[in-house]
């Protein structure tokens, strides 16, 4: 009997010293989304285009989006968006609620989520899970224009 009432202590006793120890479930989420604030490039090539994008993240959950495509040295697009953005402990998610100036309409789809992977503290890959493609960021100074 001794041993069994020790045996039932030592094991409330780790269960309260595991729930002291361990972090809320949402501390992790917090700290990622703390990270993402800034302004962060993606600088790539598609079809000989060349495409920079820069997504500025702020502090009160809206983000802006600014976009360069060049052929040749030649500017073939640019684009201007805006919306909030939240991270849910996976994914960067973000709703635009303008898109070069106006609101989205049908048929636009004006949601983007990437499943997070933090390659440095600098540099994330995201996953568009939908799409079915990744895309990388690196971190840049803030006032960076693509």
């Amino acid at each position: 009997m001794h041993k069994m009432s020790r045996l039932c202590a030592g094991l409330m006793l780790a269960g309260v010293l595991a729930a002291c120890i361990g972090p809320p479930d949402d501390s992790r989420a917090e700290d990622v989304q703390l990270q993402l604030m800034g302004t962060w490039l993606r600088d790539y090539e598609e079809n000989g285009i060349r495409v920079r994008r820069v997504l500025v993240l702020a502090q009160d959950g809206h983000f802006s989006e600014m976009t360069k495509a060049t052929q040749y040295d030649v500017i073939v697009a640019r684009h201007d968006h805006a919306g909030e953005w939240h991270f849910d402990g996976t994914n960067l998610k973000r709703r635009y609620t303008l898109i070069d100036g106006n609101q989205p309409s049908a048929p636009m789809f004006p949601y983007v989520a990437f499943e997070l992977r933090f390659e440095s503290r600098n540099e994330f890959i995201g996953t568009d899970n939908v799409r079915q493609r990744q895309v990388r960021y690196q971190r840049v100074a803030d006032g960076t224009l693509p």
